[in-house]
């Protein structure tokens, strides 16, 4: 430092310590010292002056560490293992999703996880369109809140197709959600955090509630601007239509279980074959569940004015073979193929054929 000088002493040390290490074929290190004090130096064993004396008993050592660049604008607090853990546990909870909208909407769809990031909270916000669909979503026994957010370009063919509507396009529109709209996504809503609950079964049982729901996202903060949070975006393609929706879980909701999202500690059960014993075990557990069956027997279109003309005892006609297979579907998916009859005295359908893909059926419709 200026200013302030070695004592003859310290120096004549110093020289010593720098050609004993030189015999050795080691690189000596040294630092000023100010005023009196010894010298620091860094090395692996301790220092010895001219008179086999230590220079100073309470001498610290600077080890060289290696340095990297940090960006405190966007500083990273999950680690690259837990991120693949959430981008592992996400990627199956998409298949299941999209194959439990397919069945809701009638139509084939597909559900894609595109990425997971992490980033400032703000920058999420700033992403996202307005009007939106934004909700407020509830994670017991998580801490805080996590937003849900489905983009317009999506939302709006999914009430269409919920309403009834074909597979002609339909016209996106830049304006907040009805009353009667927010009831219909909110089916889609409760879809979305069925799957995702099971998709943490693993982690920890999460019980997911929206507790509000808002068109402007800039209404809602739920931490900092400057806060860390996840985001797990999905691509959500329906028919020619392809939208997003986003998940945005703040660091702090989950950060006293990080720990259990590291590999080590996060199991994924593997398919096994299965034995007879549970064959039987699970065979004799959902022998008494009731599931809806629904047999469609023929479709007919009629005129307003005919259907209101209609009295007891009228036929109306369908274009359907009497000798075609019906439609057997259990909670929804096609299943089998049957055909019509009585079986003492009552009402019945007899199995022909099974489906195997029902989404060919799907899409058919």
């Amino acid at each position: 430092m200026a200013g302030e000088v070695l004592s003859q002493e310290e120096v004549e040390n110093l020289l010593n310590i720098m050609s004993m290490s030189e015999k050795k074929e080691t690189k000596p290190a040294a630092a000023a010292v100010s005023g009196k004090s010894s010298p620091i130096l860094s090395g692996v064993g301790p220092l010895h002056g001219v008179g086999g004396g230590s220079i100073s008993s309470g001498a610290s050592w600077v080890h060289q560490e290696k340095i990297g660049p940090v960006n405190f604008k966007s500083p990273e607090r999950v680690n690259r293992e837990q991120m693949k853990t959430l981008q592992t546990m996400h990627e199956g909870f998409g298949r299941k999703f999209a194959a439990g909208l397919s069945a809701m909407l009638r139509t084939v769809i597909d559900v894609k996880l595109t990425s997971v990031d992490q980033l400032a909270y703000s920058e999420f916000i700033f992403g996202l369109d307005n009007p939106t669909c934004f909700n407020l979503l509830r994670a017991e026994p998580l801490e805080g809140n996590l937003i849900l957010d489905i983009n317009p370009s999506i939302i709006y063919p999914m009430i269409d197709r919920l309403l009834g509507g074909g597979r002609e396009g339909t016209l996106v529109t830049r304006r907040p959600l009805t009353d009667i709209e927010q009831r219909l996504v909110l089916r889609v809503t409760k879809l979305f955090l069925k799957e995702l609950k099971h998709a943490w079964e693993n982690v920890m049982e999460l019980d997911f509630e929206v507790i509000q729901t808002e068109s402007n996202p800039q209404l809602i903060q739920i931490v900092p601007p400057n806060e860390v949070v996840v985001l797990l975006c999905f691509e959500v393609a329906l028919t020619e239509v392809r939208g997003t929706i986003n998940l945005c879980i703040p660091y702090n909701s989950f950060e006293r279980i990080a720990g259990k999202l590291n590999t080590n500690a996060w199991t994924t059960y593997n398919k096994k074959q299965a034995t007879p014993q549970s064959i039987k075990r699970i065979s004799k557990s959902i022998r008494n569940v009731h599931v809806p069956l629904k047999v469609k027997l023929a479709d007919a279109k009629i005129k307003m004015h005919e259907l209101l003309q209609l009295r007891v005892g009228d036929i109306i006609c369908t274009q359907k073979n009497v000798n075609t297979p019906l439609l057997v579907s259990v909670k929804g998916i096609p299943k089998y193929w049957g055909h019509p009859g009585t079986y003492k005295g009552y009402t019945a359908v007899q199995i022909d054929e099974t489906i195997d893909d029902p989404t060919d059926i799907i899409a058919q419709e």
